[in-house]
């Protein structure tokens, strides 16, 4: 055990003391500052509260001052504003009271007007009146005068009105021939110069020579030997040939040569390339008839397509579908009065790219139009319709310019020409056709169409002799001057050509002349 003792009881009861002493002043102390920083935070509110009174009063007189200049401002605004309403409102009843004077005036002018147009009517219906009194009187002294003169010249109104009609008749048509015929000699005193000047630069200027086929063609051989093996035993080699090929042979009439005869020119061909590899091969019996028959004929598409291809750069034509070159050489083996269609259309192609310039024409469009204006014809045994307008519905199938397909199928008229690529087709159609040699007719043909260009002649009335001359490229008519005068004379030869265009098919152009010569005689004695 610990023995204590007074001192430190004392010691410990002291320090106790003063520990509560302490705290006790530390307590005072602090309710000293809270109280001093209490007040002070008193005061500054209320310092804060007395700045934030002052600033409210200062913002309610700004406000109210500024209200007030707004209402000022308000009320002048308004002030301004009404005046102009009020003069505005003025000047309109101004504007109305004015219109409303000159209403008036017009109103009064107006009266006066409808009175003046009343007299006016009144003035015409007597008028009026007094003219059909007058029309009637005058109906009346027709009549009168009609029956009179009718009794005096011997006819009736119709006779009379049949007379006059003929009379008319006649000085119409006199007009109209001296009209016709001052028109044409206008006209060539340019066109037919201008046209010769370049058909003939053209024409000089394309030398290709004709060619021009028949019904036949002729295979040569080495001897005659070799005629009796094509003949056969029986014949039955050459019956086969005939049959497999669809055309006649010839064989005895030709010294070493055959003569293939046939309507369609694609068999002829095909029978003309046999018969050469049969003879050049030797072999020639029934079965190698038909084997290189069979062959010629598989070929025989391919050679269109060359002969298509080579005519198209001849002609100098690029950019053609390969179906359109197929058909164009199919016309390596049409004729048309014994010209080859296909040497015809690149002689047209030439001649159109020539005359072009001359005209203001493109020659590439030109020489398109002259190479397929006769494509149809290797399409009208297929089709039905003229070979123009099939070979321009062709064409259109294939998208060929509108262009060229109009030239196509205007170039013999069965449409009309929409520029003068279908004209100038026409003249270069018939300058490659109508020059010598270039196309042949049989005798029965030629004398059959002379015996037609005159009858058409002779049928028109005052016609007393009519020739056909220059192989039927003219015909000359004589008529009778007692009964044809000058101007009859030129109506005449304008409805002889347009009867001979719409009755007769040939080949170019045939000139119609009607010649009126009056002789007068008397003999001196």
């Amino acid at each position: 055990m610990t023995n204590f003792t007074w001192y430190d009881v004392s010691d410990a009861t002291v320090g106790l003391l003063f520990g509560l002493a302490g705290m006790l002043g530390g307590y005072a102390l602090r309710g000293l500052i809270g109280r001093w920083q209490a007040d002070a935070i008193e005061k500054q509110a209320h310092y804060k509260l007395t700045e934030a009174d002052n600033e409210v009063k200062n913002r309610l007189k700004e406000a109210d001052i500024m209200a007030r200049a707004e209402v000022v401002k308000a009320r002048e605004e308004f002030e301004k504003s009404t005046k102009a309403r009020r003069k505005e409102l003025q000047d309109i009843e101004d504007r109305l009271t004015v219109r409303e004077e000159n209403m008036d005036k017009k109103a009064i002018l107006l009266e006066k007007k409808d009175q003046a147009v009343s007299q006016k009517q009144e003035e015409v219906l007597r008028k009026s009146d007094d003219l059909r009194q007058k029309l009637a009187e005058v109906e009346k002294k027709g009549a009168e005068g009609t029956q009179f003169l009718q009794r005096l010249a011997g006819m009736t109104h119709d006779e009379a009105k049949r007379e006059i009609q003929q009379r008319a008749e006649q000085e119409i048509r006199r007009e109209a021939g001296g009209l016709i015929r001052r028109i044409q000699e206008e006209a060539k005193e340019t066109a037919d110069r201008e046209a010769a000047d370049i058909v003939a630069a053209a024409v000089q200027r394309y030398s290709l020579s004709h060619a021009s086929e028949m019904m036949t063609c002729t295979v040569p051989l080495p001897s005659d030997d070799i005629k009796g093996r094509i003949i056969g035993r029986e014949g039955r080699n050459i019956r086969t040939l005939e049959a497999v090929t669809g055309v006649n042979m010839l064989i005895d009439d030709t010294p070493e040569a055959v003569v293939i005869s046939g309507f369609d020119p694609i068999r002829r061909e095909i029978a003309r390339q046999a018969l050469e590899q049969l003879v050049a091969d030797g072999r020639i019996h029934p079965a190698r008839i038909e084997e290189v028959v069979e062959s010629v004929q598989a070929n025989m598409e391919k050679t269109i397509a060359e002969a298509g291809e080579s005519a198209a750069y001849e002609a100098h034509v690029l950019g053609v579908p390969s179906e359109v070159l197929k058909c164009v050489g199919r016309l390596k083996f049409r004729t048309s009065y014994a010209q080859n269609v296909l040497r015809h259309s690149v002689e047209v192609a030439h001649l159109m790219g020539m005359m072009a310039p001359d005209l203001g024409l493109d020659p590439s469009v030109a020489r398109r139009v002259g190479f397929f204006h006769d494509i149809g014809k290797a399409l009208d045994q297929e089709s039905q319709g003229v070979h123009a307008l099939l070979g321009a519905e062709f064409l259109k199938q294939y998208g060929e310019d509108a262009v060229v397909v109009n030239g196509v199928a205007a170039h013999h008229g069965d449409v009309p020409s929409e520029g003068l690529y279908g004209v100038l087709c026409s003249a270069a159609d018939a300058i490659s056709s109508s020059r010598p040699g270039a196309r042949a007719e049989t005798l029965g043909v030629y004398v059959q169409r002379l015996e037609r260009l005159e009858a058409i002649a002779n049928s028109f009335p005052g016609v007393k002799k009519t020739f056909a001359v220059q192989a039927g490229r003219e015909v000359r008519v004589i008529v009778d001057p007692g009964h044809v005068n000058d101007n009859d004379a030129m109506v005449m030869a304008r409805d002889i050509s347009q009867q001979i265009g719409a009755n007769m098919q040939f080949p170019g152009q045939i000139k119609v002349v009607v010649v009126r010569e009056t002789r007068c005689v008397e003999y001196a004695k």
